[in-house]
């Protein structure tokens, strides 16, 4: 049994709460959530990244990526959800079953096209390049996807009112936004030689700063031109 003071505590603290998850405070609940655990889950996949590089410093701009695509899907799923809910209705496991095969089918592919192209424009490049991004890391996102969220979604249909539907989504998946941080930013090896000769430089005399990954391939590229050989004289 919890104290009085421990009663009255709990009882004004959902006075404050309650609103966020009612009419259209739902929905800005369901966008900021989704956008601040995105970049949380990103600041979480730099911190791993710079005990392995030490050299890389904090990329905000990487950040504040994370944090816009993580936002503009929160509405998404707001509605989505609605969707669902309307269309089948209870939570009886054959209609919990039938949410999660149609949400697996549908609705992680689609985030996941958005999640990609969507850094991918932000980033400045063009939607065809964000396409090719998404076609190439598409099956080991969509194996991953099927390993992590059939069982997070049963208990998302089964045990939770509806209103609460996105804001678990966002919490639950800090890992996973950690996973889609590493998917979209890691270093394949033809882009990682650009990094190693940037480490590199101070061994010819030139100083090497460091490594921020909110400079593109093709910065890396233009801003290590190698001198070209002297023409051989007649």
């Amino acid at each position: 049994m919890l104290p009085r003071a421990g009663k009255d505590f709990l009882v004004r603290v959902s006075f404050y709460w309650k609103p966020f998850f009612h009419g259209r405070f739902l929905l800005v609940t369901n966008t900021l959530s989704g956008g601040g655990m995105l970049a949380l889950g990103d600041c979480l996949q730099q911190s791993r990244e710079r005990r392995t590089h030490p050299e890389r410093v904090q990329d905000w701009c990487r950040t504040g990526r994370m944090f816009a695509v993580g936002c503009s899907m929160g509405p998404v799923l707001h509605y989505w959800y609605s969707w669902l809910d309307k269309v089948y209705v209870g939570n009886a496991l054959s209609t919990v079953g039938k949410k999660v095969l149609v949400d697996q089918l549908v609705a992680s592919p689609t985030l996941g096209m958005w999640y990609f192209v969507g850094m991918g424009v932000m980033e400045g490049h063009t939607l065809s390049k964000g396409w090719e991004e998404f076609k190439d890391k598409f099956w080991e996102f969509y194996k991953a996807d099927w390993c992590v969220w059939p069982a997070a979604q049963v208990i998302n249909f089964y045990f939770l009112s509806p209103k609460f539907r996105v804001l678990y989504v966002n919490t639950i998946t800090l890992g996973w936004d950690t996973y889609l941080s590493y998917l979209k930013h890691r270093v394949s090896q033809s882009d990682g030689s650009w990094v190693f000769m940037a480490l590199h430089l101070e061994d010819d005399g030139l100083p090497a700063e460091p490594v921020s990954d909110c400079s593109t391939v093709d910065d890396h590229q233009e801003a290590l031109q190698l001198p070209k050989p002297l023409e051989e004289r007649d």
